[in-house]
């Protein structure tokens, strides 16, 4: 780890930084609703990864306890990076998030991920959660449930079946997917967090299986940072 630290250093980027990233580097091919976006740099101040915290899907999750939550809803990186330099990247985004925070991030079953990245940086597993039905347009790209939300919110005479016929999207039951957790706070508030958590979930063992590689050979155009 102490390598990588001379190699990369993490800043906060704009969507300008992280859009193609997330469009056809990522395997989701989609740009979620995004709050707190952060690049991973080398010291030729070239991006050579993403990391994005959003709103958390599950609206159940907005909070845990008193605390406010957030999900990290991508991450990214180039291939052929140092040994431990993911680990390296989400660990420093956490020193740059307002405290006290939850953290929770889901490692989709469905695409054969079990989320080592999140066991391998000591977050807590609960199990198997998710499972929010999205819709997928006429091009194939997946459209989030909270967008459909929304548009019932402008048109609360329709339901969902009637705005997706309009739309020509098709919809898709989501996949459970699993769950994990990260506290960000001081002693006191860790210690209430995991009570609020055990309110609601059972910490489980981490889980073991074949994580599928996706392809991320796709090479945004260079991004360096001016300073």
């Amino acid at each position: 780890m102490n390598s990588v630290k001379k190699i990369f250093y993490v800043n906060i980027i704009q969507k300008s930084d992280y859009k193609e990233w997330l469009l056809y580097k990522h395997y989701a091919k989609t740009i979620p609703s995004v709050i707190y976006a952060f690049g991973l740099f080398n010291f030729d101040n070239i991006l050579q990864g993403v990391c994005c915290y959003g709103t958390p899907a599950n609206n159940h999750n907005n909070n845990l306890g008193k605390f406010k939550c957030i999900e990290l809803v991508r991450l990214v990186v180039n291939d052929g990076l140092p040994k431990n330099t993911l680990s390296f990247f989400v660990t420093q985004t956490f020193t740059k998030l307002e405290k006290p925070l939850v953290l929770i991030s889901y490692a989709d079953q469905g695409k054969s991920h079990c989320g080592y990245i999140y066991q391998a940086t000591n977050w807590i597993y609960t199990g198997l959660g998710g499972g929010v039905d999205f819709y997928r347009d006429v091009n194939g790209k997946e459209i989030h449930s909270r967008i459909m939300s929304d548009l019932r919110l402008k048109q609360p005479n329709k339901k969902r079946a009637e705005i997706a016929k309009e739309l020509n999207w098709d919809l898709v039951e989501g996949t459970y997917k699993h769950r994990y957790f990260y506290f960000l706070g001081n002693k006191i508030e860790k210690k209430k967090m995991m009570q609020a958590l055990l309110e609601k979930y059972e910490i489980k063992p981490y889980p073991k299986e074949n994580n599928l590689r996706y392809d991320t050979s796709y090479e945004p155009v260079i991004q360096k940072r001016l300073l």
